[in-house]
């Protein structure tokens, strides 16, 4: 009880999270299509707030995202149901979190795709600790290309029938040189513990408070499910760069996609802790790729001043 009345009143202004999105944690041979991210992020609460704005938080982020056919050994061309792809990049952003309790984003990214993305060594170094087989196929990869993204997202509350459980308004928009997109739908949270704000909880990235903040750091655990529905207007690792020409392996896009993600968060002092699957529809116009497609992540923050 000691511990957590600590951690209770206890304000951590800043926090670094490592986050890894694998098809290995949600099956031992998947290995496909979005199959590995990787994620560095740290993120600082300032002190600038007003009467309207209640929390700013800054972050910067180098992230890798690496994209594959159905698996990872393809020597046919001909067989290739998707592009093989790596994207690799830095960003930086802010968060806006308001009285009304909602929070607006931006944030950039800056980058390449293609073969300086490192793609394959890092697919081959992720497959050397696993113990398979080096990956087959990179070389017909989508090509260089620069990369510049932009994003926006804004959350709303809609439904808060108790302290264990809500419902929120979630949209998001991508612009860019890789992703150009728009995605509205749904986040809600079941608590087995009170549930937060939205501007002081780990399930939005808010839990940061400097000296002047009103909020602490509280105990959080809660599943939440966020069912998306995305409209795609263009993405380079499937149809390749447009600042590019003669991929070797390049497809349409499926334009509209339901996404559906669903997981669990907790505390422990200092850290807290994220499980998620990702379920999507079919992104592309190939007839080999399935319906749907299925893969999990795992995120872990260290809070510190």
């Amino acid at each position: 009880m000691v511990a957590l009345t600590t951690y209770a009143q206890a304000k951590y202004k800043s926090v670094f999270s490592i986050t890894n999105d694998n098809d290995l944690y949600i099956s031992t041979t998947q290995d496909r299509y979005y199959t590995n991210g990787v994620f560095l992020n740290y993120s600082f609460a300032t002190d600038s707030i007003s009467n309207k704005l209640i929390k700013k938080i800054y972050s910067f982020e180098l992230g890798q995202k690496l994209y594959s056919p159905f698996r990872a050994n393809v020597r046919d061309i001909s067989e290739h149901d998707r592009p093989f792809a790596g994207y690799l990049y830095a960003g930086a952003g802010f968060k806006n979190f308001y009285e009304n309790n909602s929070f607006f984003g931006l944030s950039g990214e800056i980058g390449v795709i293609g073969p300086s993305a490192f793609g394959e060594q890092s697919m081959n170094f992720v497959h050397s600790i696993y113990g398979f087989n080096p990956a087959d196929g990179w070389k017909y990869q989508i090509k260089d290309a620069f990369a510049l993204n932009f994003r926006a997202d804004f959350v709303q509350p809609l439904i808060k029938r108790s302290n264990y459980f809500d419902l929120n308004w979630k949209n998001s928009a991508n612009l860019g040189t890789v992703f150009t997109d728009i995605s509205t739908g749904i986040f809600s949270r079941i608590g087995t513990k009170k549930l937060q704000s939205i501007a002081n909880s780990i399930g939005f990235g808010s839990n940061l408070n400097n000296k002047k903040s009103k909020f602490n750091n509280e105990i959080e655990t809660f599943f939440y499910i966020n069912p998306m529905i995305r409209f795609t207007l263009y993405d380079a690792t499937i149809q390749g760069s447009f600042l590019t020409s003669n991929n070797t392996v390049t497809y349409e896009l499926r334009p509209l996609v339901l996404t559906t993600e669903f997981g669990f968060w907790f505390t422990a002092n200092r850290f807290n802790f994220k499980y998620m699957i990702v379920h999507h529809t079919k992104k592309l116009e190939s007839e080999r790729v399935p319906g749907g497609n299925l893969y999990g992540g795992i995120q872990i923050n260290y809070l510190f001043n």
